[in-house]
């Protein structure tokens, strides 16, 4: 690690909030609407760092080239609205470090490629968002990760050079923006972390 670190940023899904447990529902939901068995969590949760890509394609093998996805996508999106602070949660494990953090004075920030009409509701319910620094959505700025652009827009928010920051996620786009965006880049091996 760097000596010089001013700011700590974190992807949201599967590195600060375990939000997997929800999106399945909303997945099941959809299943069972159409007459069809749901699925073990365990199987969606290894999906669950993808969104609505990756339970869309695990509950019915779509990806968003399909002329259903679409249609598919909003129903997903407006199922998970319904359920996504049922039973989300902060990792145990992260919450000790967000309190050191702060109490270093060291400020942090999430930068993810949820819509903020999703991850603002979530921080807030969460008590996340008015401690965190920044928060730069899916659709913050023209690019989602692996782009470096949502990083460096996170970096500008602070008011530190991207080479002064950390970044912390679980999914192989998080470290390629990381390192693209030349900042520190680890990888939160509690995540979610994708099938392979």
């Amino acid at each position: 690690m760097r000596a010089n670190i001013a700011a700590v940023l974190f992807d949201l899904d599967g590195t600060l909030i375990d939000s997997a447990p929800d999106l399945a529902s909303a997945t099941n939901a959809m299943l069972q609407r159409r007459g069809q068995a749901p699925l073990p969590y365990a199987s969606l949760r290894l999906h669950a760092g993808s969104g609505a890509r990756g339970m869309l394609s695990a509950a019915f093998g779509l990806t968003p080239l399909n002329p259903a996805y679409a249609t598919l996508c909003d129903e997903f999106y407006a199922d998970y609205e319904a359920c996504m602070l049922q039973q989300t949660c902060v990792y145990r494990a992260v919450a000790p470090l967000l309190d050191r953090l702060d109490a270093q004075g060291l400020p942090w920030g999430i930068v993810t490629n949820k819509a903020l009409r999703f991850a603002e509701p979530s921080l807030r319910a969460l008590s996340l968002f008015a401690r965190a620094k920044t928060l730069i959505a899916g659709d913050s700025t023209a690019y989602t990760k692996p782009h470096p652009e949502p990083l460096f827009e996170a970096a500008r928010r602070i008011g530190v050079p991207p080479s002064s920051c950390v970044y912390i996620g679980d999914d192989p786009r998080d470290v390629l923006a990381g390192r693209a965006a030349g900042m520190a880049t680890l990888a939160a091996a509690w995540g979610y972390l994708g099938p392979d």
